[in-house]
């Protein structure tokens, strides 16, 4: 096929990559080592380079040619890189063991530099030219966060806007909103952004010892939007799940019988919304977008009626017969809320303060707080991206990957969520990465540009590739072939030739 001239720059891709470390195994697909993966676009033609993210846990990991780095679904015994255990019963002061630095979730841009993430504290800054790992950044040198999302936002000052939980800082334990600038004041050119970083506003965790597990947030133009979800972490079962032997996957629990809550957090005023605002529980990874119209806060997200997605990525399940044998208990439904920001405060109890053209309602309840039932806008969708020009106001498409009752995708999907038109991208034996829109340089509408994603064949000996669809029709443009082992990934950013500094390779 043709590849765009105008596409000039790099996808840089991340996900797991080795499972296996001399006789040992990782338990989660979720835990192998971290391989990055970059597509160069230079003139119509297409380069690509993978290498492993080398963060000490590969270091540690590869010397002593064992699993012996700790990772989220894998204990390793013991843990000869960190004598922290012996630390780990200073007990509920500091109850949190030192994380992995094996960042394989996403890339987040920071000034002029790029940083491999996970859902730790760790960071570690690559070079998106060459994949060269360099230095290791640690969160909580800057902000009492134990652990961070790797789903950031970005303002249009190119600011990064993030969330962290602070476990049981001083007898509390909150949600911490934290913003990164994207350049630091002239006379501090030698300082990083990190020592500029400010705590935009920290919200209180409902339960000191059960935090909820997130793994991105919503913003609009005034506001950042926050899902407490009763899938929690129990901190007394991670301080000590070293000692009795279970992985940390295990701290995690869903407690169907409770509510979700969600807190909306006025960006002026870095303040709360005060009414209290629900939902029935679900289990969501991934916020669509979110944007503002009329006094209302309308929120997109994938949301799932229980968290069977985790189990199914654990190594065991993942053999020939996985697309048999793994069933979701819960298909991905993507959910629109809608939650009124002015309202008649005498509204009858049971009144729906919807006033909006949607399904979804806000009824008020008896003791003034204000109940959800979102709109369902479609089924079997996952990993959505959306034209990030568009992020926090009202948009219409999300591309994303098509999933059925298996949570490993088949298909590309353009959804119009206005209209609920679905279109895709489908071929045999294709499994598809996370899509990344591009949008064409000087586009006037929203989905002028491309659409990327890496796929993976089911048959070993057929050949990789990355494909390019027209964003508007949904038409393949073209597929540049990779005579290499890829993995599926997770996660990845795409970085216009503008924004890219040029070092000698």
């Amino acid at each position: 096929g043709e590849w765009p001239t105008w596409l000039q720059g790099i996808l840089l891709r991340n996900g797991p990559g080795m499972h296996t470390i001399g006789d040992t195994k990782y338990n989660h697909w979720f835990d192998g080592l971290a391989l990055l993966h970059s597509f160069t676009f230079k003139n119509g033609e297409v380069y690509y380079r993978s290498k492993y993210l080398r963060s000490d846990a590969y270091s540690c990991n590869v010397e002593a040619n064992r699993i012996v780095v700790s990772e989220f679904g894998t204990m390793a015994y013991p843990d000869p890189c960190k004598n922290i255990f012996a630390k780990a019963f200073c007990y509920l002061s500091h109850t949190i063991p030192e994380f992995t630095d094996n960042c394989l979730i996403n890339i987040m841009k920071t000034g002029d530099d790029f940083y491999a993430t996970s859902e730790t504290n760790f960071i570690r800054k690559i070079n998106p030219q060459t994949l060269e790992t360099l230095e290791k950044v640690d969160y909580n040198k800057y902000v009492a966060v134990n652990v961070a999302t790797s789903h950031p936002h970005y303002d249009s000052a190119g600011n990064v806007l993030n969330m962290g939980t602070s476990i049981v800082d001083k007898g509390k334990t909150k949600y911490l909103l934290f913003k990164i600038p994207s350049s630091v004041p002239e006379k501090e050119k030698k300082k990083s952004c990190f020592k500029h970083l400010e705590v935009v506003c920290s919200i209180p965790s409902r339960s000191l010892l059960h935090p909820s597990y997130y793994h991105s947030f919503g913003i609009t133009e005034n506001y950042i939007i926050f899902v407490e979800q009763p899938f929690r972490l129990d901190i007394v079962k991670m301080a000590t799940a070293y000692i009795r032997g279970v992985n940390w996957a295990s701290c995690l629990a869903y407690h169907k019988e409770e509510k979700t809550w969600f807190h909306f957090i006025d960006k002026k005023t870095k303040k709360e919304i005060p009414t209290k605002i629900y939902t029935d529980a679900m289990v969501l990874f991934h916020h669509v977008n979110a944007y503002e119209e009329d006094d209302h806060i309308v929120f997109d997200i994938i949301a799932y009626a229980d968290n069977s997605l985790y189990d199914m990525f654990y190594l065991k399940n993942l053999n020939k017969d996985f697309e048999e044998n793994t069933k979701l208990t819960s298909v991905p439904t993507c959910k629109r809320f809608v939650v009124p920001l002015q309202y008649d405060k005498d509204a009858e109890v049971g009144s729906n303060l919807v006033t909006l053209p949607s399904t979804a309602t806000a009824v008020k309840e008896k003791d003034g707080s204000i109940c959800c039932q979102p709109e369902i806008l479609c089924e079997g969708i996952e990993l959505p991206r959306i034209n990030y020009d568009y992020n926090g106001k009202k948009y219409k498409y999300v591309f994303a990957t098509g999933v059925q009752w298996s949570p490993v995708p088949t298909k590309i999907v353009k959804f119009n969520v206005q209209t609920k038109e679905m279109h895709h991208w489908t071929e045999d034996h294709c499994w598809p990465s996370e899509p990344i829109f591009v949008p064409r340089p000087d586009a006037k509408e929203e989905d002028d540009g491309v659409v990327l994603t890496c796929i993976v064949m089911t048959d070993p000996n057929k050949a990789p590739f990355l494909l390019a669809l027209d964003a508007k029709t949904f038409k393949e443009l073209g597929r540049a072939t990779v005579n290499v082992e890829m993995h599926l990934d997770l996660h990845g950013i795409f970085i216009p030739e503008k924004d890219v500094k040029t070092e000698p390779e």
